[in-house]
């Protein structure tokens, strides 16, 4: 035997004959789970070898650039502290074993491509992957993937088996690292005009990662909420449409003969003296918020409970006039319209028990 021919690298069989990305992409402590030995690892991913090492401790079994489904697993699989389900330590006929990757989750830009939105760059075109895990764990931006930490972990949506962060926080963490007003706009535009989120849940993410004080981030969210309130009014319209509700006035001010002015009103039916408001105070409240975080918890609630207030005593002035007033938010309206045009119809129809209403004044708004 000639013991100067060289000895081809060790690779376990079941690894190069599984397509699958999960034995495609492997940590250290897999491989050994595998019975590969550090220095076989290191001897695999010698120049010109078949292996390489995508990131600390992360492996990508093939000499190939890592494809972007790749790169995704790669970055959690560094990131996560990484368990396995099932129990036999090679894979068998029922495939591999799938990693669960806790304590981390895709974030920023590449999440929101993920959640399928068109503003963000394909995949292959992010040189990093963001990866959200909790605040004190060891770990440092390297490579394709960029470590961002947070107090408390949302809850992560499954998007093709990976875990990936809400659209609110996601949105939040792609921002912080935008200082295109351009781009801030159109990703916050298309998460309500495409009904990824409520513009309350996009600003007060905005407000949690403190990226309010930024001009261009606050130009972007005066766009949000206005982009917002126009979604909810057309499905106000839609509303009344679909579900056969006689035609109100629309946007409209009352006032009373020769007196004050009574408020604006989204939809009012005279004749029923019955009339309909958006309820936008949450993402209102959080707007006003932008430039006091500094103020205090006692500020911000003082300007919560005042805005409320006058909410209420709007409310309560119209009722006294004999005028209904049905509250709707955004939200209600996009998830369940049809129970809101039967709160409207309701109150429609026991206007004719009530009695008369006062006469007031109806004005364009």
């Amino acid at each position: 035997m000639n013991h100067n021919t060289p000895v081809p690298p060790l690779s376990p069989r079941p690894l190069k004959h599984l397509p699958d990305v999960h034995q495609r992409v492997l940590t250290a402590a897999r491989l050994r789970s595998h019975g590969v030995s550090a220095s076989e690892m290191n001897e695999q991913c010698r120049p010109g070898g078949p292996w390489q090492q995508i990131l600390p401790g992360v492996f990508l079994l093939h000499p190939s650039p890592p494809t972007s489904e790749e790169r995704l697993h790669a970055a959690l699989m560094y990131a996560a502290r990484e368990q396995t389900t099932g129990v036999p330590a090679q894979p068998g006929a029922h495939g591999p074993h799938r990693p669960v990757y806790t304590d981390a989750m895709i974030t920023g830009l590449a999440a929101l491509t993920l959640h399928g939105f068109r503003s963000t760059p394909p995949l292959p075109a992010l040189d990093r992957i963001d990866i959200l895990v909790p605040r004190m764990r060891r770990l440092r931006s390297t490579g394709c993937a960029r470590i961002v930490r947070t107090g408390a972990l949302p809850t992560p949506e499954p998007v093709k088996g990976l875990p990936v962060a809400p659209v609110p926080r996601a949105l939040a963490d792609a921002v912080a690292e935008l200082a295109d007003a351009d781009a801030v706009r159109r990703l916050l535009t298309e998460a309500v005009r495409d009904r990824y989120c409520e513009p309350a849940s996009v600003v007060r993410a905005l407000n949690d990662a403190k990226l309010l004080s930024r001009p261009h981030v606050v130009d972007a969210v005066d766009s949000l909420l206005a982009e917002g309130r126009a979604i909810a009014e057309n499905r106000l319209y839609r509303m009344v449409e679909e579900y056969g509700l006689p035609d109100p006035v629309w946007n409209v001010d009352l006032r009373l003969p020769g007196g004050p002015h009574l408020g604006g009103l989204d939809a009012y039916w005279p004749e029923q003296a019955v009339a309909v408001e958006l309820d936008t105070r949450a993402a209102r409240q959080h707007d006003r918020e932008d430039h006091r975080q500094e103020r205090g918890q006692d500020r911000r609630q003082d300007e919560h409970d005042a805005l409320s207030s006058e909410y209420a005593r709007k409310r309560e002035h119209l009722e006294r006039l004999g005028i209904t007033v049905v509250h709707i938010t955004p939200k209600k309206l996009r998830d369940t319209m049809e129970q809101q045009a039967t709160v409207v119809r309701t109150a429609l129809m026991a206007a004719g028990d009530r009695d008369p209403a006062a006469y007031v004044v109806v004005l364009p708004r």
